[in-house]
């Protein structure tokens, strides 16, 4: 593990964007793993810029993201889909049937975790994981005492995360209770991982 210390957030920003970017360019057929939350917005803007300078391309890339709340339906203001897409996916050359989010408004969320758990597998694993940190520690949505072989499944919120994210939502109330998140293991187990905090 390389713990790298930066004199601003910009810096640290762009190092990862260059390491994104030369994994990409290692192998076009890349499969990144893809975090959300405020940490992340500049990072995305300056893929978006680098893309923009025609200094990376997605076409070929599979993207899965760590997590998705569970009731939102993918186009809600606060999904992870749309965060994804708003941030993102709308602005770069990826094609829609290489990204992969869990499926957040489902009646069955464990056979959701699982089918998610089982299409990272038969994508050969994730190449660069990206991550953020949350005000507790948790990454992804695997609260503190996550099991560290937990594979992808659905994990109750705990309430000083649900207080975090409440900024998104109306209300506290209506902040979601539960989410499906990759585990620790299936984390891992990508062959390199960048957590930016």
């Amino acid at each position: 593990m390389k713990v790298l210390i930066f004199n601003s957030k910009e810096q640290a920003i762009e190092r990862v964007v260059d390491l994104t970017i030369r994994q990409i360019s290692e192998k076009p057929h890349s499969v990144l793993g893809l975090a959300t939350g405020g940490t992340m917005v500049p990072y995305y803007a300056s893929l978006v810029a680098a893309y923009q300078k025609q200094q990376v391309s997605f076409r070929e890339i599979k993207t899965f993201n760590l997590d998705e709340y569970i009731g939102l339906e993918a186009d809600h203001l606060c999904s992870y889909n749309r965060f994804m897409r708003e941030q993102l996916f709308d602005h770069v050359n990826i094609n829609n049937s290489n990204i992969n989010l869990p499926y957040g408004n489902t009646e069955n969320p464990l056979k959701e975790a699982a089918r998610y758990e089982k299409s990272i597998s038969e994508a050969g694993g994730i190449d660069l994981l990206l991550l953020g940190i949350g005000t507790n520690g948790h990454i992804g949505f695997n609260e503190p005492t996550s099991s560290f072989g937990s594979r992808t499944r659905v994990k109750t919120l705990t309430e000083s995360t649900r207080r975090s994210n409440q900024m998104y939502f109306k209300s506290f109330d209506e902040t979601p209770k539960y989410a499906i998140t990759m585990g620790v293991q299936t984390i891992l187990e990508a062959r390199e991982i960048a957590l930016l905090a």
